[in-house]
């Protein structure tokens, strides 16, 4: 048994935090054939949710995202392109299944579960296809979410916390997929971007669980918890980035510095990146790149087949999230407005 009308929060439009509106009387999704009913237990903030609101993935915007305020009037600046309004946005959840569609074997009631933030949908045209929890489904930011059978994970054995496990999905899911598609692996030395964010705090503990030596790139002040996390040595964001020093680099800010960061590997080194919050539009000299024999990946696409690596080591207690705080789902423009000031090292988390 379920209520028909649930409280949570509608994107309205590509714009400021006056985009997000609070609402008591959203429709409870019904679970169809082959789909589960979740009732929301906690929700991360991300990077993924501020950059929807303000549009920022339209190919019109070409500066950091702490330069956008809000009140774009781009169209497409979904991860997919142009986004249904209103949207519940909310690509981290932990929750629990209330209700099963027709032909759910899989699934059972009462399980904890969470899942994928980017959805993979591949058709034959596109292996790589996907859709975003939070931007072209509706996500986490309300006390129920709709998601397919196949779309969901049990942790209903993790001694995670559901904060814990709400941190897991973006944070350590992109991570996760950077480090697979370049393949990391023990001894080599790896130099991660932002490692005092979510996502960089998540790449140091996982590749440090590989056995790599992580460095850091870190405001100073936050250079402790970067290292807590496993990193071997942290790097100001001022420093100068050495030349051909690392097997592997693992960027999420890009920016002016990207240049650098295509130096600083080695011959035949593999850059990943999956975010650019410092600027997606950056000066390449494509000699440094081909004569060097360096492979850049793209990483967005994850396979259910990946991601269950990751749920494996959260449910065998080989991950841990840091929480940084805990914020009502009414709060969350308090939430946002904290994160995009980068004052905590750490997740931020909103309960419904």
């Amino acid at each position: 048994m379920f209520p028909k009308l649930m409280s949570g929060v509608y994107l309205t439009r590509h714009g400021g935090p006056d985009a997000l509106e609070w609402r008591d009387d959203i429709p409870v999704p019904s679970p169809g054939a082959g789909e589960v009913l979740v009732k929301v237990l906690a929700a991360g903030v991300n990077n993924t949710d501020i950059n929807t609101r303000i549009g920022w993935y339209s190919s019109e915007v070409s500066g950091a995202t702490e330069d956008m305020t809000g009140g774009s009037d781009v169209e497409a600046g979904g991860w997919g392109g142009t986004i249904d309004f209103p949207r519940i946005q909310g690509g981290d959840i932990c929750g629990r299944v209330v209700a099963l569609g027709d032909g759910v074997t899989t699934v059972k009631t009462g399980a904890r579960v969470t899942s994928q933030i980017n959805i993979p949908r591949p058709t034959l045209d596109n292996p790589f296809a996907f859709v975003a929890l939070g931007s072209e489904l509706d996500g986490a930011f309300a006390e129920y979410c709709l998601l397919r059978e196949d779309e969901v994970f049990d942790v209903s054995a993790s001694s995670l916390s559901d904060e814990e496990i709400a941190a897991i999905p973006c944070g350590f899911g992109t991570a996760h997929n950077l480090l697979v598609r370049s393949g990391v692996r023990e001894g080599q030395k790896i130099l991660v971007t932002g490692a005092s964010g979510v996502v960089g705090l998540a790449a140091v503990q996982l590749a440090t669980l590989l056995g790599a030596r992580v460095t850091g790139i870190a405001a100073e002040e936050k250079s402790g918890i970067v290292q807590q996390s496993g990193a071997s040595e942290t790097l100001p964001r001022s420093a100068a980035i050495p030349t051909e020093e690392y097997d592997v680099v693992i960027d999420v800010v890009a920016g002016d510095i990207w240049p650098d960061l295509i130096r600083s590997l080695k011959p035949g080194g593999r850059y990943a990146v999956s975010g650019a919050i410092a600027g997606p539009i950056v000066e390449a000299d494509l000699r440094e790149i081909y004569l060097r024999d360096i492979t850049i990946h793209g990483c967005s696409f994850m396979s259910r087949a990946v991601f269950l690596g990751l749920i494996d080591l959260v449910i065998s207690g080989r991950v841990k999230p840091i929480i940084a705080r805990t914020y009502p789902l009414r709060d969350i423009a308090e939430a946002q407005a904290d994160f995009k000031s980068k004052k905590y090292a750490g997740k931020l988390v909103l309960l419904p």
